[in-house]
C-alpha cells in the first residue's frame, strides 16, 4: 500500500513537471511567433524578425564584438554584477536584521533610508562613474539597485516574526542575542530571498544602463549602445536576449538556492 502511494506521488512529480516544461515550450513558440508577425508588420530595419536576430547572436558569440570576444565582453559585465551584489549583500543583511530589531535605531534611520530610496539607482550613474571611478561606478550602481530591495525585505521579514516565538524563547532561558541569532534571523531568511530575487532583477537593470555611461567598459550594456549608435539592430536584438538570458539564470539560481533553504529549514 505504501509503495504503491509512493509510486504515484513519484508519477505526479514527473507528470507536473513535464506539464510544466511542455507549457514553457508552447508559451516560447508562442512568443517567437508573435515577435516574428511583428517584425513584419513593423517592416523596420529596427524591429529584426528572430531568424536575423539568432543569426547575429550566433556571430557574436563566435567572433564577439570590437575586438573583444563574446566571452570576455559577458565575464565583464557579469564579474561587476557579482560585485555589486555581494556589497549588497554584505551591507543590506545585519543592517536589515539590527533595523527590523531595534524600533529606536529603526526610527532613527528610516528617514534617511526614505529620502534616498526613491531615487531611480540608475540616476546614480553619473555620479559614480564620471564622479568616483569608471570601474567602481558601476558596481556601485548595482549596489544601490540591489540594496533596497534587499533591505526593505528583511526588515519586514523580522517584524513579521510570530511574537509567540520569541516569547517561548525567552520562556525557555533564552537571552537577547540568542533570540536574536535563534529566532530573528532563520525566521527573516525567506524574506532575505524574496528581497534579492527582487534585487537580482533590478540589479542587471542597473549594469546595463551603468555601462552605457561608462567609456572604458566593455560590458553587455556598451555593446548595446555602440551598436544602436552603428544601427546593427539584429546584434542589439542579440545583445538583448544574451541579456535576458543572464537575467533568467541569475533568478532561477535564487529561486533554486530559496527552495532548497525553505525545505532545509522545514518551512516549504
Amino acid at each position: 500500500m505504501t509503495f504503491e502511494t509512493f509510486n504515484f506521488d513519484e508519477n505526479n512529480k514527473y507528470h507536473r513537471f513535464g506539464r510544466t516544461v511542455l507549457i514553457v515550450i508552447l508559451s516560447l513558440i508562442m512568443f517567437v511567433e508573435l515577435w516574428w508577425i511583428l517584425s513584419i508588420l513593423a517592416n523596420t530595419n529596427v524591429f529584426p524578425t528572430p531568424a536575423e536576430t539568432f543569426e547575429a547572436l550566433i556571430d557574436f558569440l563566435e567572433n564577439g564584438y570590437s575586438h573583444q570576444s563574446s566571452g570576455s565582453i559577458i565575464w565583464s559585465s557579469l564579474s561587476l554584477f557579482i560585485q555589486g551584489f555581494l556589497l549588497a549583500l554584505i551591507v543590506a543583511i545585519p543592517l536589515g536584521l539590527f533595523l527590523g530589531y531595534s524600533k529606536t535605531l529603526n526610527t532613527f534611520v528610516t528617514p534617511m533610508i526614505e529620502v534616498l530610496r526613491p531615487i531611480a539607482p540608475i540616476a546614480w550613474a553619473p555620479v559614480f562613474i564620471y564622479g568616483i571611478s569608471y570601474g567602481v561606478g558601476p558596481i556601485l550602481v548595482v549596489f544601490i539597485g540591489i540594496f533596497f530591495p534587499l533591505l526593505t525585505n528583511i526588515i519586514f521579514g523580522v517584524k513579521k516574526i510570530d511574537q509567540t516565538l520569541v516569547d517561548a524563547a525567552r520562556t525557555l532561558g533564552a537571552n537577547k542575542t540568542q533570540v536574536f541569532l535563534k529566532v530573528m534571523i532563520p525566521s527573516a531568511v525567506p524574506y532575505l530571498m524574496n528581497g534579492i530575487k527582487v534585487g537580482l532583477g533590478v540589479g542587471w537593470m542597473c549594469i546595463v544602463a551603468a555601462e552605457m555611461y561608462s567609456p572604458v567598459s566593455i560590458g553587455v550594456g556598451y555593446c548595446l549602445q555602440s551598436m544602436c549608435q552603428n544601427s546593427l539592430w539584429p546584434s542589439v536584438f542579440a545583445i538583448l536576449v544574451i541579456i535576458a538570458f543572464l537575467g533568467i539564470m541569475t533568478t532561477s539560481l535564487s529561486e533554486y538556492i530559496q527552495k532548497r533553504i525553505s525545505k532545509r529549514m522545514g518551512i516549504e
